[in-house]
């Protein structure tokens, strides 16, 4: 239960009467059969999902079911230098809704079809090339074929780099952090008349150093990776006018360009992770271009853990996300989230605590999260925590 917290607490009257109420509930499941023959395997797999969701704020609700079932088939055979996998897979995603309103019920199913075969072939000591094509027939949106390709090369013990690359696609659905955050509410259905597959292909190339110094008591990775995505005909929510929403396929594309560096040290039980992340995306639509939603442009991780094994755990962490564009064209502000941890182990006893968000970063802190009236209230994208400082603790028995 969310919403005006004067409701919640019971006292309610005609201003206090926003609220928000979320009931779900899943069911799923997994099954793996694998048999091994002398150089091959065979691997047969099945998973199934049930989710329900319930939303009821005033005036509206939300009912809807999803039922998804992913099975797949595949044979891989191995020799001293190649490898290969082939195999195929049916996929089904259902969904469907109780009628609560006059907009058009989403309901819709979808069934996929596909065959893969890859290959990895080690070409000598150095040179290692991975392969891959596959053939997806999504009914009633068509087909689509994703090859691939990676080459790993190895300079010496200490330096590797790596170039890849390949196509992708998604199934258009409501499913979307848009539309999530009005609850799906006057969002008309996805049609396959009316929208198309968002079709990307990418690449990326990184290179990777290991070393040691101080008599190989301090071992330090090093990984610098450079990738680019470009994707075609994305979906996006348009207001449709009179209050209702629809997902169209605009006629343009999203690219995104940057890199990722990771650093990784040890020595003894101490152990350091530091990371950045520069992200450039765009959204190009005829002569215009925008910077997407929710799109950080640098981000960072930094972790700093020690541990004896068996006895104790200690660690802290720092995050940084710079600021970013909003749906309604404005920006969020930048912001930290620090947290610590510890952990004292015994035979059969742990005790565990946990500091999280310790500096209390808030999107409430920065501004206002909604517009409009305290009793209509529109919300803006949540960009940032809301819950703020948390702090929890735990005991571990191992019978």
């Amino acid at each position: 239960m969310g919403g005006d917290i004067n409701y919640i607490k019971g006292e309610r009257d005609s201003l206090h009467t926003y609220y928000e109420d979320n009931k779900t509930r899943r069911i799923s499941s997994q099954v793996d059969f694998r048999h091994r023959f002398s150089r091959s395997e065979l691997d047969i797999k099945n998973s199934a999902d049930h989710f329900s969701r319930i939303i009821n704020m005033p005036g509206y609700t939300f009912d809807g079911t999803q039922n998804s079932t992913f099975s797949e088939v595949s044979y891989a055979a191995h020799s001293n230098k190649l490898e290969w996998v082939i195999g195929g897979n049916y996929f089904t995603d259902a969904f469907s809704e109780v009628r609560s309103t006059s907009t058009p019920l989403r309901n819709y199913l979808l069934i996929t079809y596909g065959a893969f075969a890859q290959n990895t072939w080690d070409i000598n000591s150095k040179l290692t090339m991975e392969t891959g094509l596959r053939g997806d027939y999504v009914v009633k949106y068509g087909a689509a074929l994703l090859p691939r390709i990676s080459l790993l090369y190895k300079l010496n013990s200490s330096l590797s780099t790596r170039l890849g690359g390949g196509l992708g696609y998604k199934t258009p659905a409501i499913f979307t952090e848009e539309s999530e955050r009005i609850s799906y509410k006057n969002v008309l259905p996805v049609t396959p008349d009316s929208n198309k597959l968002e079709r990307s292909y990418g690449g990326n190339w990184d290179v990777n150093y290991k070393t040691s110094i101080a008599d190989g008591k301090v071992r330090i990775s090093i990984n610098q990776l450079l990738f680019y995505t470009h994707l075609n005909d994305p979906l996006v929510l348009t207001a449709a006018g009179s209050g209702v929403y629809h997902f169209e396929n605009v006629n343009g594309h999203i690219d995104a360009q940057g890199m990722e560096t990771n650093i990784k040290a040890r020595y003894n039980g101490f152990q350091l992770f530091l990371g950045y992340t520069f992200t450039q995306s765009q959204l190009h639509i005829g002569n215009a271009t925008e910077e997407p939603p929710l799109t950080p442009r640098h981000h960072t991780n930094s972790v700093l853990m020690y541990e004896i094994e068996g006895k104790l755990k200690a660690g802290i962490e720092a995050y940084y996300y710079s600021r970013q564009r909003l749906s309604d064209g404005s920006y969020g502000r930048d912001y930290w989230l620090c947290g610590l941890m510890a952990e004292k182990a015994w035979k059969k006893l742990s005790l565990f605590i946990n500091f999280e968000n310790m500096l209390d970063s808030r999107q409430t802190r920065y501004g206002t999260i909604y517009t409009g009236s305290i009793s209509n209230p529109q919300f803006k994208d949540i960009y940032a925590p809301l819950d703020g400082f948390v702090m929890n603790g735990g005991i571990k028995l191992r019978l």
